[in-house]
């Protein structure tokens, strides 16, 4: 049997503030924004690329606000990541390098923590 992660909730304070941040700044797609009612709201959004996919919105959970780290994209040039990061105006480290990978950390709005790797070239 196949189990695939296709979706995390990760809490934010503010859905639109969120939204705008993990689409004009992070680069992830707007796949789903629907007010179920008037105390939720749920929307999806998908790095470039990812099979799986973030989801934030007002009544879907009781976690905290910016209590979700350790989030991990992977890259294939980190460095062109964190490029990226940068000109879109995201606080991101400076690169790290590690020999289980080369590492970017950075936060949303609400301080949910995530990492970018570039696994290490294989032999």
């Amino acid at each position: 049997m196949d189990l695939k992660l296709e979706l995390v909730q990760v809490p934010v304070s503010d859905v639109d503030r969120a939204k705008a941040f993990y689409t004009e700044q992070a680069g992830f797609n707007a796949d789903h924004d629907h007010a179920v009612s008037d105390d939720m709201r749920f929307v999806q959004l998908t790095p470039p690329g990812s099979a799986c996919s973030i989801a934030i919105g007002q009544g879907l959970s009781d976690m905290t606000p910016g209590s979700v780290q350790g989030l991990q994209l992977v890259v294939s040039d980190v460095h062109a990541a964190r490029s990226e990061l940068v000109e879109r105006g995201v606080e991101v480290s400076e690169v790290q390098e590690f020999p289980w990978g080369s590492f970017v950390f950075f936060s949303d709005p609400d301080g949910n923590g995530w990492a970018v790797q570039q696994l290490p070239a294989r032999d």
